[in-house]
């Protein structure tokens, strides 16, 4: 059995290229570094609070971002400073006080504070709190009651961004 011409310089072609097979891993490499470098840079732009789970934060259409602040979580049971527990929501609603004492004690520790501030700095320090939104109104009314007390003056409950309907006669392309 003969073969044709073609099938035979096929056959010389692939035992000339033989040896040549090799996979060059410098392209990939590349390319897994400058997407290595893109993460690096475009992740520095998301905020991330600490761990939500528990609470379903309500929605806003505000456009604000919140400011690096004391971060105070409220769950549906449990009060947080900066992730450390301070109270439960049993022993809040049961005291007669209208503010929180447990909570006053945490955010006025010197490792919150850090130094001696003046009225101003103390007028524009900032406390972002992360309520469930199911949380009674008399609950944040004490919570936020409590802040203003311990000297934080700008106080912002987080948020999920709502999406804004869209405008009266507007047509997508």
């Amino acid at each position: 059995m003969s073969m044709s011409g073609r099938a035979r310089r096929m056959a010389k072609s692939h035992e000339r290229h033989k040896g040549d097979l090799e996979l060059n891993l410098i392209p990939m490499i590349d390319i897994l570094t400058v997407l290595v470098m893109f993460l690096l840079v475009y992740s520095t732009e998301v905020e991330v609070i600490q761990n939500t789970k528990g609470i379903e934060i309500p929605q806003s259409i505000a456009e604000a971002q919140p400011k690096d602040s004391v971060v105070l979580m409220v769950t549906t049971t449990d009060l947080f400073v900066q992730g450390e527990h301070v109270t439960s929501l049993a022993d809040i609603r049961a005291s007669q006080s209208p503010l929180i004492e447990p909570l006053r004690a945490a955010l006025k520790r010197p490792l919150l504070v850090g130094r001696a501030m003046t009225e101003k700095d103390l007028a524009a320090r900032e406390i972002t709190i992360l309520g469930d939104k199911a949380i009674p109104y008399d609950v944040l009314k004490k919570v936020m009651a409590t802040c203003t007390d311990a000297d934080y003056g700008r106080i912002s409950l987080a948020t999920l961004q709502k999406e804004k309907p869209a405008p009266v006669g507007f047509k997508p392309a």
